[in-house]
Order: C-alpha cells, then structure tokens, then sequence
C-alpha cells in the first residue's frame, strides 16, 4: 500500500533527477505506459517513457544547465500537484524559462500519467489587458 507521502516523493525524485541531469533517474519516475498530457496543447501529447526520454534528451541538449525549482506541491491521494520553475541557459546563450503546474497521477511509485501547464516565461510583454483582449477578441484587437 502506498502511503500519503510516497507520491510526492516521486515528485522530489523527478526534481532531483532534473538538476542532476540524470536521464536514467528520471526515466525510472515514470511508468512505461506513461501518459502526456498538455491541455492548452493538444498536438504535444505523447505515451510511453520512450517518447519522454526523448523529450528530455533534448531538453537536457538545449538547456544544458537546467534547472528546476519545486515552488509548491500537493497531493490528495495518488494525484499531486506541483507548480515548477524551470531555468537555465540555452544552448545559444539564450535564457531559459519556463514556469507552471503539473498535475501527476502516481501509482505504484511511478507517474502513469501528467498534465502539464508548463509555459515559456515571457519578460515584458504588453500587459494583462492587452492579453485578455488577445484571448477574447482575438490578436488583431491588439
């Protein structure tokens, strides 16, 4: 029986295998059947800790200095919450960011499935009201 903790243990073990840049470590978080999610991105979702290890090779190739911060994280039985940051440089010499919420389905110590709501950090921009009348009336009432 799994107890209240282990999920977010698993969630502390992805962390921990991300700043390690440990993609054996981080593959064994996930189940092989996995199942990717990106609701605001439909076309991103993916099955199976093959597609995920690929994912992450190139993530780890890209942002070779990544790395991810666990700002909160929650659990209400075998589904956590969990709000990240993730940073670093790319492979350019670009900044890295990206920030928001997974939603993670543990079981027998292993994700089986996600949904991520993870975004680019856009610095600057033109503001919360030009953004909601982006969303709402479309980008030309900008």
């Amino acid at each position: 029986m799994q107890t209240l903790s282990a999920p977010l243990a698993v969630i502390g073990r992805m962390r921990d295998a991300i700043n390690a840049h440990d993609l054996d470590s981080l593959a064994a978080c996930f189940a092989p059947d996995y199942a990717s999610a990106f609701p605001a991105h439909p076309d991103r979702a993916f099955r199976g800790t093959e597609a995920m290890r690929r994912n992450w090779t190139q993530i780890f190739a890209g942002a070779p200095d990544i790395a991810a911060t666990l700002l909160r994280c929650t659990a209400d039985g075998e589904t956590v919450w969990a709000e990240w940051e993730w940073r670093g440089t790319r492979a350019d010499g670009a900044p890295f960011a990206m920030a928001g919420v997974t939603i993670q389905g543990i079981h027998d110590d292993r994700i089986v499935w996600a949904r991520l709501y993870m975004e680019p950090v856009q610095e600057g921009g033109t503001g919360n009201a030009a953004a909601i009348r982006a969303g709402i009336v479309g980008r030309e009432a900008i």
